[in-house]
């Protein structure tokens, strides 16, 4: 005797003979998932991988073989936006660089600032208020007509692309993101307490952060670092050399910034490798450099 058709449970107009091995319900072809054992319902399947914890790197990084590396193709993307920028409206660069302290004229150009204001100069920078110079000057480079011109942005271009994949793979999307931007920051704000008359653009602060965490991550890893270490001795000599026109200052400030926060993401006990208390910490070291810049500022404004 044939047996009574049942419907599906998601698809009341449609029969069903088979049961999800999960939940027991009916359910119609378009509703089976097969399973290690039988057939499953869409929302058992759904909620069996919710229960599945997702593997991660030692530094907390989701695993994903498959996963490309979008923030560095959209800080990339970024970079070379605002260098289109600068190329169709030059004055970004003045208004937008990293930049301490500096008189702007009448006539529109900027002076040295010693402590002293006087009629017809504004003070122009950071110690101005304009804070968001510590980040805004990390996406700007030296404009085409500049000696090092548009190489500038192509060199710090090629290093994030070599460098940020591996570091974005081992770190995850958001870790990989706060420790570039961190990084940028630590770079400008340590310009501006050792050179803060100086206008400086480029990624390469953040560039250095990341070769910093770059070997990090190796030597956590437990990885052959001969081949490390001899890229990371081309990078230092690479910083020397390049003070000769760039800051060494954002290289150095970036460098350590990028060293220090990877260092906590790899070694920190693994109670405390856990998002919440990761974003803390990146937020401990903001207000540290917020702290180091309002004092810069109150010295160099107290004339």
């Amino acid at each position: 005797m044939e047996a009574a058709a049942t419907t599906c449970y998601r698809h009341p107009s449609t029969e069903a003979y088979v049961r999800c091995t999960r939940c027991d319900r009916r359910i119609c072809p378009d509703c089976m998932r097969e399973a290690s054992v039988g057939h499953q319902c869409v929302e058992c399947v759904r909620e069996g991988q919710r229960s599945v914890r997702q593997p991660r790197t030692v530094f907390g990084g989701a695993v994903s073989r498959a996963a490309a590396p979008v923030v560095t193709y959209v800080l990339i993307a970024l970079n070379m936006l605002a260098y289109l920028g600068e190329v169709v409206r030059p004055e970004i660069v003045d208004r937008f660089a990293v930049l301490g302290a500096a008189l702007t004229g009448p006539d529109g150009e900027q002076y040295y600032y010693r402590g002293d204001t006087f009629p017809g100069y504004e003070l122009t920078g950071v110690a101005d208020g304009e804070w968001y110079r510590l980040v805004t000057g990390a996406f700007l480079h030296l404009p085409p007509d500049a000696s090092f011109g548009v190489m500038h942005l192509l060199v710090n271009m090629f290093a994030l692309w070599n460098i940020g994949r591996a570091v974005e793979g081992q770190l995850g999307r958001a870790r990989y993101l706060g420790l570039y931007l961190l990084s940028a920051v630590g770079g400008s704000v340590l310009v501006y307490l050792l050179a803060p008359d100086t206008s400086t653009v480029g990624a390469s602060g953040a560039v250095f952060g990341l070769a910093a965490a770059y070997w990090v991550i190796h030597r956590r890893l437990g990885h052959d670092m001969a081949a490390v270490n001899r890229f990371m001795a081309g990078f230092l000599i690479w910083m020397v050399l390049s003070a000769l026109f760039t800051s060494w200052q954002g290289h150095l400030g970036g460098l350590l910034t990028g060293a220090l926060v990877t260092y906590g993401l790899a070694y920190a006990p693994a109670k405390l490798r856990t998002g919440p208390l990761q974003l803390a910490g990146g937020l401990v070291l903001l207000g540290l450099f917020a702290v180091a810049v309002a004092v810069r500022t109150s010295a160099l404004t107290a004339g």
